[in-house]
């Protein structure tokens, strides 16, 4: 069983593992492609509380739930909006009871799908309150964390962090941006830097940053050290297995737990503080990145 508080834990600086792959979990068991992974919260509960157990097994502290494309505005396109609540508080109940008091729980917000002003033409107050009507319903299931996850503009990254803090302040809001390497280093898609995105951040409120998706594990080493050399919050990698590889008619992924648990210590070292995975992770990737953290505990 899990002790303490999870905001306690957090500021510890003991680093935590955090779960991989959902929708890999889920392609694995036959999600046929184009489906909206959130809506199999109400027609395949079985298959997302397979998920959730096969990466509490390997070892992760903090599960995920199943809800990154869950916000009205990205559920829209399947028609799906108006049932934005009940999905995501089935999501909640179905990694509440997968975890069975055994790791805490975080409510998975992705991007909205579209693109603020003057790139797109969304208003930033239409996309906070898509925001909010989730991390609402993430709260009301009783989440420990929120994790804004995969952002590619830190615009909507503030914006999701602002829903959530105004939706409950006692829970931690954890945020991970997704960049690209390009002649200014790691920048997301709209330009703005790791080190500039860490620490407007921290000036508003989050309570962790870090990167998630895009490169693997060996490409999280440059952005963390600039992320920290730009905030003192603990930080988050949840790195792909590596950029994916086309093999006749299926998407492969390169990296091997092996190779995420020989770099893991290197993570560690820069200050990483919460470790899992993303795209293409399993949870043999997780169960190394458990060992990696236990071995470095032990000196």
């Amino acid at each position: 069983m899990k002790r303490g508080s999870f905001p306690g834990r957090l500021r510890s600086g003991v680093p935590l593992v955090l779960d991989g792959a959902m929708g890999t979990a889920l392609m694995g068991r036959g999600m046929p492609p184009g489906e909206c992974p959130e809506a199999l919260n109400l027609s395949h509960p079985g298959w997302i509380a397979e998920a959730h157990r096969g990466h509490l097994e390997a070892g992760a502290d903090l599960l995920t739930s199943n809800t990154f494309g869950a916000s009205p505005l990205k559920l829209a396109p399947h028609g799906l909006d108006s049932r934005a609540e009940e999905i995501n508080l089935r999501a909640v109940d179905i990694l509440r009871e997968a975890a069975a008091g055994r790791a805490w729980l975080a409510g998975s917000i992705g991007p909205s799908g579209r693109l603020l002003l003057p790139h797109g033409d969304m208003e930033p107050v239409e996309v906070r309150d898509s925001f909010r009507r989730q991390a609402g319903a993430l709260a009301r299931a009783g989440v420990d964390a929120f994790i804004v996850e995969t952002a590619t503009d830190l615009a909507e990254a503030l914006l999701a962090l602002e829903a959530c803090r105004e939706t409950d302040p006692a829970i931690p809001v954890l945020v991970t941006l997704t960049f690209d390497e390009g002649p200014r280093g790691f920048c997301t898609l709209m330009g703005q830097t790791a080190g500039d995105c860490a620490g407007a951040l921290e000036r508003a409120g989050a309570d962790a940053v870090g990167s998630n998706c895009g490169v693997g594990i060996d490409g999280m080493v440059p952005i963390i050290r600039r992320m920290r050399e730009a905030t003192a919050l603990p930080l988050i990698v949840q790195p792909n297995a590596g950029l994916p590889v086309q093999d006749l008619e299926n998407w492969t992924y390169p990296q091997t737990p092996e190779f995420f648990e020989e770099w893991a210590p290197l993570l560690l070292g820069a200050g990483v503080t919460l470790i899992g995975g993303c795209c293409g992770t399993t949870p043999d990737h997780i169960r190394a990145l458990r060992r990696a953290v236990d071995g470095r505990a032990a000196g």
